[in-house]
């Protein structure tokens, strides 16, 4: 069986959906013989200094429309990550096989976030609710009316298409009821198991170390972070003793600095800026408690998936995927509320216990639902589901 994973972002490229890219790919030709499935990935993202030789699995960089026309045809099924309108369109029109994995809106937002720009809140849903002049004055605002008028135009074909291909994965339920896209079925993200991270941390604060809570991910202004600095002035009013961290960089970083300043929480805080492996490893020991405080639907929370899998307390906006993925395990409060966020965090602070409590259900909570295992299984059925039918025996041996 020929799979063919088309991304528009791919490494060296760092982020949640690029990494989704590399597991699944990975994973099925780690996982599968290359005599039962042939995997390639096809991406706009240009190599940089990143070897793809290492990699098991066969990548075409930049395809001219041609190649892409020609990699498609070859193909038996044609793995999507996001609704790409060329590949839609072209696979559409050679009657194959096409899965499209959901990690946005595209399909119902001309910007694919579901952020309402001139009011800065959730989107209600208004191009479903054939709203389009709201659609033209949100993207307006940042993008210009042209650039306005082009994204709305685009967003019809790319969800007429969407809702004729063979499958749609939403990578939650969330955005699953969000889209309401025929033939869809949720398929989590999976990730690696990880060694635990936060327990090690309770025994620091018998010692009298201060708890140390971390925001990961980029500093963007998505991801509601003031309310983090907001929350840690309303504690240190009362007394507590704590450390702050943000793990990433973003345009916001400036910003948020002066607002530490500005709220006396300088020395409470620190800014790691953007750090991988070692370094991001040594940044994270001493944090016991994961931060996530986004005002957006987030459509899963990556981060937080994989501070789960270690064993982390994750306190998150009950908002979007993030709430769906911390629920039973987490604390979660209502998004833009920086006293709710502070009583999430008060609570941890007064009952240090329930960070080895509380962590040891998100880890099996991840090992349950967010596994790599299970995710590349899912779509390897899948996939097999939907390509011609063929002798592929050696299946249930290798992924049951």
């Amino acid at each position: 069986m020929k799979v063919l994973i088309y991304t528009h972002a791919f490494a060296p490229i760092v982020g949640g959906a690029e990494r989704y890219v590399m597991l699944l790919a990975q994973g099925l030709s780690v996982l599968v013989d290359s005599d039962v499935a042939e995997i390639t990935v096809a991406t706009a993202t240009s190599a940089g200094d990143f070897d793809d030789s290492k990699l098991p699995f066969l990548v075409v960089r930049r395809p001219n429309l041609r190649a892409l026309v020609g990699l498609i045809c070859k193909a038996e099924v044609i793995q999507l990550v996001g609704p790409c309108l060329f590949p839609l369109l072209a696979a559409y029109l050679l009657r194959k096989p096409v899965v499209v994995e959901h990690h946005g809106y595209p399909p119902v937002c001309p910007n694919g976030l579901l952020f309402h720009e001139p009011t800065k809140t959730v989107c209600p849903g208004h191009f479903l609710a054939r709203r389009y002049g709201e659609c033209l004055r949100c993207n307006a605002i940042n993008e210009g009316w042209f650039n306005s008028l082009r994204m709305l135009l685009l967003t019809f074909p790319r969800r007429w298409l969407c809702q004729h291909v063979a499958a749609n994965t939403p990578i939650t339920v969330h955005v699953q009821r969000r889209l309401e896209l025929p033939r869809s079925r949720v398929i989590y993200y999976g990730i690696p198991d990880a060694p635990l991270g936060a327990q090690s941390q309770v025994v620091g604060l018998s010692n009298g170390s201060p708890l140390c809570f971390a925001y990961v991910g980029r500093l963007v202004s998505l991801k509601g972070l003031p309310l983090v600095l907001e929350a840690a002035k309303s504690l240190q009013i009362e007394g507590y003793s704590f450390r702050l961290k943000f793990v990433g960089d973003g345009p916001k970083q400036t910003e948020l600095k002066s607002l530490a300043e500005r709220l006396g929480l300088a020395k409470y805080v620190e800014f790691t800026g953007f750090i991988t492996g070692p370094a991001f490893q040594t940044a994270m020991k001493d944090v016991a408690v994961v931060l996530m405080p986004s005002v957006w639907e987030e459509t899963a929370g990556l981060a937080a998936i994989e501070q789960m899998m270690r064993g982390r307390l994750v306190i998150a906006s009950d908002i979007g995927g993030l709430g769906e993925v911390v629920d039973g395990c987490g604390l979660r409060f209502p998004a833009g509320s920086a006293e709710a966020l502070a009583q999430c965090m008060r609570t941890v602070l007064d009952h240090p216990e329930m960070i080895v409590r509380n962590g040891d259900v998100a880890r099996r909570r991840a090992l349950d639902l967010f596994s790599e295992r299970r995710m590349v299984k899912e779509h390897f059925d899948l996939y097999c589901q939907l390509a011609p039918m063929r002798d592929r025996g050696k299946k249930a041996q290798q992924l049951a």
